[in-house]
């Protein structure tokens, strides 16, 4: 007969084996993707709409009777201290900028500390205004690339083409000139925090943690594929730390959000997943 101890070594990795795989369905069917990569040409062929990468078939008969469980999610892990000053790379794309615009012009010398750990953004969108704080002490690289396109109007007249509404995932995604889900800026770079918190290799990765709501982060198409869209978390969301934060939305601009999200989505991606209902164009991104 089995000990106390041993049952509850098996009952461990039994609820370690769910975790798993409750985590790698989470990551096929959530998984946001951009245009200007390998992948995302690929999700134009199989899902159509090109939007994001959706897992059908198989995982359906699997997920449809499954209540999704939030205490599952773990919280991102604190930031380690980056040095003063950062180098950055910004590599070209699979295919062009879909608006005119140049990489960053700096590269070296990207400072994390003091007055320019924090920068301050005023988005004018046709709901309304959405203040953001750019978070340089954690994601520099991709702050400065945020700061160079709004500087260049990269997001000036685009709209925001993708929200979601479900159980685990409530955003609001921009950044893409062409309003598809596929454009970029003809250059990406690499995944920041939380993604660089993690050893190479870590299974961690695959585990859900918390984007809570008022967060800023990236959307991709794979580690490394960061370019200029990105979402905006409107209700507190699950998702593996693959999707660079580098911000957090202005606690007096959550009624905008709010405002979005209850207008809804038309589903055109699927159910809870579409265009928002009413459409949102940015008009501007200055920094304040």
């Amino acid at each position: 007969m089995p000990s106390n101890e041993q049952r509850r070594a098996a009952a461990k990795r039994k609820l370690e084996r769910q975790l798993a795989n409750r985590a790698e369905r989470a990551r096929r069917r959530k998984q946001l993707t951009i245009a200007g990569s390998v992948l995302g040409v690929v999700v134009v062929v199989a899902a159509v709409t090109g939007v994001y990468f959706l897992t059908k078939g198989e995982d359906n008969q699997n997920t449809a009777s499954e209540t999704k469980d939030a205490s599952l999610s773990a919280t991102a892990p604190a930031a380690k201290a980056k040095p003063e000053l950062v180098n950055c790379t910004y590599r070209d794309g699979a295919k062009p900028a879909d608006k005119p615009v140049q990489k960053p012009s700096k590269t070296e010398g990207i400072p994390t500390t003091g007055g320019d750990a924090k920068v301050s953004v005023s988005v004018e969108t046709t709901q309304g205004p959405i203040g953001l704080t750019l978070n340089n002490a954690e994601s520099p690289c991709t702050v400065n690339s945020f700061v160079s396109l709004a500087s260049q109007g990269y997001f000036d007249s685009t709209d925001c083409h993708r929200m979601t509404a479900d159980e685990s995932l409530k955003v609001l995604q921009c950044g893409d000139p062409t309003g598809t889900g596929m454009g970029g800026p003809g250059y990406e770079f690499d995944n920041e925090y939380p993604t660089d918190q993690y050893a190479e290799g870590d299974p961690s990765t695959q585990l859900p943690i918390d984007y809570k709501r008022g967060t800023l982060a990236m959307a991709n198409a794979g580690p490394g594929t960061n370019g200029s869209q990105f979402f905006v978390v409107y209700g507190d969301s699950q998702l593996p730390p693959q999707y660079t934060i580098f911000g957090t939305v202005d606690e007096g601009s959550m009624a905008t959000l709010d405002k979005i999200a209850q207008a809804g989505q038309d589903n055109s991606n699927g159910p809870g997943d579409g265009k928002p209902t009413t459409p949102v164009t940015i008009q501007s991104v200055r920094l304040d």
